[in-house]
């Protein structure tokens, strides 16, 4: 047992400090409140204390008997004033006559009281835990306690519904409170008299909006906080997007998409949300479990309201559907930016929430949004759905989208933007699902039948635990996984070659064939076999048609090269044509047009010569080596060092070709035709290469660098070489390098020295420019005399 004076016992818990004082202090307010109660029915008291006054404040001691006894009288002079007014102010206060009674009453009180008080100390230092003991599952609520004749008996009731029910009753008083506190702001700024001025207005309407963003600022970290707690808030935040006030209604139904676009994205979980069925709403289940399941069914249906109320702002303004919630009375400028806001929050929710529900939904709203009039709509939705096709592992998703694409290029009659179909150049399909694979299942399926008709059963058991065994062993290495996905894969290239094989069938002279023909030379080594001999002819056709510009031409060429390389070796298709039309067009090329033509010609030419270097003749590869060199005369620099590139790749693919680097001499009769539109007849063996010649007096260093390397004969190592930034680049590479179009010169052009030796030839050339610039001014005089 402890001491006495604590309320502490040797087997309940430790008490605090605070917890000791705050008892001691109820202790004390108790017993002074029972004696002022009982001194108003004691006349005695009364009249000791109005004697107490008259006696001019001195006061006497109270004998055991309660008799006065008599002391002597002390002069005012030895007692300090200070003193004097304490104790006549004490004296007429009867709570100090109580306290010594108090005092008096305490020593003469029996035992009795006293354990009445430390029971009650004794019942508030246990705490409630200890009345829950075999209880801790339960939720209880606390209720006053019961004091009798045989003590403290404790009150407590478990939790039901409908406690809780008002507990979150106090949660949404509190959220209507605020709401109507801001519905008073909004009357009065409707009831604002119409002498403001415009500043005052301006004023008014950034309060309102620093209101709303507080709301919202409330409502958002609130819902994050405790997402399973604050439906009532997400339900509130989403009820915003119906601002009415016209002042701010613009600036509102933005900030409330935006953030709750960010709070979905953060409270929505890692898996698809699924509707329970009536059995599954039938049975019964924990409380916990109950509670997940309405927060997630209230999570979803929160999500649709949010996603249609988006879809109505973007069909109110393509025009599908009419006007819903009050968008009708926006002005058209207001509902365009909304329609911008919703378009980015959709997109974002794509992107980030692909696993979640209504994924479908918010595709069927965006991928017709890719042909949109308005380029910043139809690139931001044309990234989304790049990012999808980069971003999705499984390939569901991006079936999901192919399908839709394809099925919007066909309602609109081929008649869409290029970047709609250049999206399917961001696919990352590099198998499929082969026929071998289809072969396997179906030789399977014959053995199972077999079994099941000729096997005893033993051996049936036994086939089925094998079965069973190896798809345990399938679902551990993840290969049901590479399965699916093989399949997704199949259906989706299924869809992109028939909405490509539409438009080389029905529409040829569209805008999206170079599309098509990109995105045919990208999966050429996964077209069947079997289309081949219709691509080639279809493509021929089309090149010897004569309506296609140069860039689809050429991409022609490449498209039906790439098909030809792979499984079309097997083959026995003669691409002469090809061939002649490449080296009658190619000096096409010129210093006027886009580089990006030279680039495509050049990695045709690689395709169809170097690659291709056993089916190339002696005579062909002559031809097209003297046609580069010619082609490098009139084109920019980075054009240039592509073809002397292209040029080197030529020596050293074919070796024999180095007989036109030697002037001198000439091998084999005839006369070079470089008029004559066939390679083979043109007789280039004949001629030498003297364009590199004058390339080495080119304006370009790295110009004049390249062609005196090829011009002896391409060295690796000694005097003559490349330098490594130089000799390990592509062609394709040089020409991107050194593209002038940025108004840059690669490398950069040296200034003048400090000693003044390169101002000369500065000087030089300016005095030249001007003698050039008064010959034309006299000539011009001299005409108007005339």
């Amino acid at each position: 047992m402890g001491k006495k004076g604590k309320a502490t016992s040797p087997k309940g818990p430790k008490v605090s400090a605070i917890k000791l004082k705050n008892i001691s202090q109820t202790k004390a307010n108790k017993k002074r409140k029972t004696a002022n109660a009982k001194l108003k029915n004691r006349p005695s008291v009364t009249q000791f204390g109005s004697n107490a006054s008259k006696a001019g404040g001195n006061l006497r001691n109270l004998g055991s008997d309660g008799e006065d006894v008599e002391e002597e009288a002390i002069p005012d002079d030895m007692v300090d004033p200070d003193h004097m007014e304490y104790l006549e102010t004490m004296g007429q206060n009867i709570s100090f006559v109580s306290d010594t009674l108090d005092e008096r009453k305490e020593k003469t009180s029996g035992k009795k009281r006293r354990h009445d008080g430390d029971e009650v100390a004794d019942y508030e230092e246990v705490p409630r835990k200890q009345f829950l003991s075999g209880t801790e599952d339960k939720k209880y609520l606390h209720l006053l306690p019961i004091k009798g004749d045989r003590g403290i008996i404790p009150q407590m009731v478990e939790k039901t519904e409908s406690d809780e029910e008002d507990v979150t009753a106090q949660e949404d008083d509190k959220e209507v409170q605020e709401n109507n506190e801001l519905e008073a702001t909004n009357a009065a700024m409707k009831t604002l008299p119409d002498t403001l001025s415009p500043v005052e207005l301006f004023k008014l309407r950034k309060n309102m909006i620093a209101q709303r963003k507080v709301q919202i600022a409330k409502l958002s970290v609130r819902i994050m906080d405790s997402p399973q707690e604050a439906m009532s808030s997400l339900k509130a935040l989403r009820v915003m997007l119906n601002e009415a006030d016209p002042h701010v209604a613009v600036t509102v139904r933005k900030l409330v998409m935006l953030s709750l676009c960010e709070v979905f994205k953060d409270i929505t979980p890692g898996y698809h949300i699924r509707t329970r069925t009536e059995k599954e709403i039938q049975q019964k289940m924990k409380k916990d479990a109950k509670q997940l399941l309405e927060w997630e069914e209230g999570l979803v249906r929160q999500y649709q309201l949010y996603l249609q109320h988006m879809e109505d702002i973007i069909t109110a303004c393509t025009g599908k559907k009419k006007a819903q919630n009050g968008h009708n009375k926006l002005p058209v400028k207001a509902m365009q930016s909304l329609m911008e806001v919703a378009v980015k929050c959709m997109c974002e929710l794509l992107v980030g929430l692909m696993h979640f529900n209504f994924r479908t939904n918010i595709m069927a709203v965006i991928v017709p949004l890719m042909d949109h009039p308005k380029p910043d709509i139809a690139d931001m939705c044309c990234d989304t759905v790049k990012k999808v096709f980069k971003q999705d592992r499984q390939g569901d998703a991006i079936m999901e989208v192919v399908k839709l694409i394809s099925s919007l290029v066909k309602s609109k009659g081929f008649s869409v933007q290029s970047k709609v179909l250049d999206t399917f150049l961001a696919l990352k399909i590099k198998e499929i699902k082969s026929k071998d694979s289809e072969d396997e299942v179906s030789k399977k399926m014959k053995e199972k039948k077999e079994m099941s008709k000729k096997g005893s059963r033993s051996q049936r058991k036994r086939a089925k635990r094998e079965e069973k065994l190896t798809r345990e062993l399938l679902e551990a290495e993840a290969t049901e996984n590479q399965k699916r996905k093989l399949e997704f894969n199949t259906k989706t290239l299924e869809m992109v070659f028939l909405t490509y094989f539409r438009i080389l069938k029905k529409n040829r002279h569209s805008v999206l064939l170079p599309s098509v023909l990109e995105g045919l030379a990208k999966f050429s080594h996964l077209i069947n076999v079997e289309f081949f001999n219709d691509l080639i002819s279809v493509l021929r056709e089309l090149v010897e048609s004569g309506t296609l510009s140069y860039r689809e031409t050429l991409h022609c060429m490449v498209t039906a090269f790439h098909i030809l390389s792979g499984q079309g070796d097997v083959l026995n298709i003669d691409p002469l044509r090809f061939y002649t039309h490449l080296y009658a067009n190619l000096l096409h090329l010129h210093a006027g047009q886009v580089t990006d033509d030279t680039t495509i010609a050049l990695d045709c030419i690689n395709i169809m010569l170097n690659k291709r270097r056993k089916q190339v003749s002696m005579q062909r590869a002559f031809a097209f080596l003297k046609r580069l060199c010619t082609l490098s005369l009139q084109l920019l620099p980075n054009s240039t060092l592509g073809t002397l590139a292209a040029s080197r790749d030529f020596l050293k693919v074919f070796p024999k070709t180095d007989m036109l680097l030697q002037n001198e001499e000439t091998q084999g009769s005839g006369m070079y035709l470089p008029e004559l539109q066939e390679p083979e007849h043109c007789n280039a063996h004949t001629t030498a290469l003297w364009e590199l010649h004058h390339l080495v007096r080119h304006y370009h260093p790295h110009v004049r660098r390249y062609a005196a390397h090829i011009l002896r004969k391409a060295p690796s190592e000694g005097s003559g070489s490349l330098p490594p930034s130089l000799d390990r680049k592509s062609p394709s590479q040089l020409c991107q390098e050194f593209d002038p179009s940025q108004m840059t010169f690669n490398p950069t052009i040296p200034g003048p020295g400090k000693g003044g030796k390169n101002m000369k030839s500065f000087s030089r050339l300016g005095g030249l420019v001007q003698e050039s610039m008064r010959e034309l001014e006299q000539d011009i005089c001299g005409g108007d005399e005339i």
